[in-house]
């Protein structure tokens, strides 16, 4: 199938820029995007109740289970559960309520069965300017499309940082100003258990300072899950880090660029894979992803956006689209497009499929 591109009009994505200790940030940016967080969590009751006959969860069940996850995140990242109580405190819902988003993945024991993200990244090698440019779109559930907004955070203790987030999530994906940069794509492991949340886990690498410091972040002991994490920094370094709770594998950008989707590619890694042979378009997107990233030999944001607009294999494709005769816990879509500019701390972002809206310019350095 071939989809012609049409751009709507140009919505206008939010940045909140967010000061002061981790409690303070997040009630700052409860405060400013309360009907926000309030439709996550309206979102979120409906997917449960919508999956309940699979999922035998109701929301007080979630509750219960995300309570669990709680401790292992408090002994161990203690600032950002003061953001998740800020921004409960901000946006006057409850702090059960967020934790419950936020440990959304694993209290679903993974049934939350969404496979469609893509990141890439290249390093000076491999781009025209010679800068190091990282690309992600983010698949997830349509409703919280509306949710969307870019943080520009200063907090005591860590670096300014630049991310993405939607309703009352922690973010988990953007840079700092190190450099270091984070993707994060939803992996499918067998040996998850009750710990620390890989969303807490993946905040924490927002704030590492080197590639190293970076990779033992997504290693933290006791963690519940893992995803890949897609790793940058300025100075070209680019890995995937494969993670599930007990195993991890590392891959290297050796020719310069990198692709990862939501299978593992590592052989040890595959080993605890669930179900691979569900995962038929995450391999397919990949291959479409890498041919693709390959097919250029020196990327600029204008390739790059080309490929996050690419079709092939629609509706499962690297632009991904909506299908709303899917079962909920499988309804997705590519809720924005981003390219991170490692070398001039800029994200491009869209609010929405890339082939339908444009990309506007965000900066750390702002």
């Amino acid at each position: 199938m071939i989809r012609k591109e049409l751009k709507k009009p140009m919505r206008q994505l939010e940045m909140l820029v967010l000061k002061g200790s981790h409690f303070e940030i997040g009630r700052q940016m409860g405060e400013a995007r309360r009907e926000q967080v309030a439709h996550s969590i309206e979102n979120a009751h409906h997917l449960l109740q919508e999956a309940y006959d699979q999922l035998q969860l109701s929301w007080t069940g979630a509750i219960n289970q995300s309570r669990k996850y709680l401790p292992f995140a408090e002994e161990r990242f203690r600032q950002y559960v003061d953001e998740m109580r800020g921004i409960a405190e901000g946006a006057n819902v409850s702090f059960d309520d967020i934790v419950v988003l936020n440990a959304m993945e694993a209290v679903t024991v993974d049934a939350l069965h969404l496979t469609k993200c893509t990141s890439l990244a290249v390093n000076q090698r491999r781009t025209a300017n010679g800068h190091v440019l990282v690309a992600h779109n983010e698949d997830w559930v349509p409703e919280d499309e509306d949710d969307l907004a870019i943080i520009h955070v200063t907090t005591d203790d860590e670096p300014p940082m630049l991310a993405m987030t939607y309703g009352g999530l922690l973010p988990n994906i953007g840079f700092n100003a190190y450099g270091i940069a984070q993707c994060c794509d939803s992996v499918y492991p067998t040996d998850s258990r009750i710990g620390i949340p890989r969303i807490v886990a993946s905040r924490a690498v927002l704030a590492a300072q080197t590639p190293g410091e970076a990779i033992r972040r997504t290693l933290v002991p006791h963690r519940a899950a893992g995803y890949n994490h897609l790793l940058a920094d300025a100075n070209g370094e680019l890995y995937s880090v494969e993670v599930s709770a007990r195993k991890f594998a590392l891959l290297y950008g050796e020719d310069g660029s990198m692709v990862h989707t939501n299978h593992f590619l590592t052989w040890e890694m595959q080993q605890v894979e669930s179900e691979p042979d569900e995962l038929v378009a995450t391999r397919v997107r990949y291959h479409r992803a890498w041919r693709l990233l390959h097919e250029t030999e020196q990327h600029t944001l204008e390739t790059l956006k080309a490929i996050q607009r690419d079709h092939v294999n629609y509706p499962d494709s690297i632009c991904n689209h909506d299908d709303t005769a899917l079962d909920p816990l499988d309804r997705e879509k590519t809720i924005t497009a981003l390219i991170m500019d490692l070398t001039e701390l800029k994200m491009y972002a869209t609010w929405g499929n890339p082939c339908e809206n444009e990309y506007q310019e965000f900066s750390l350095n702002a």
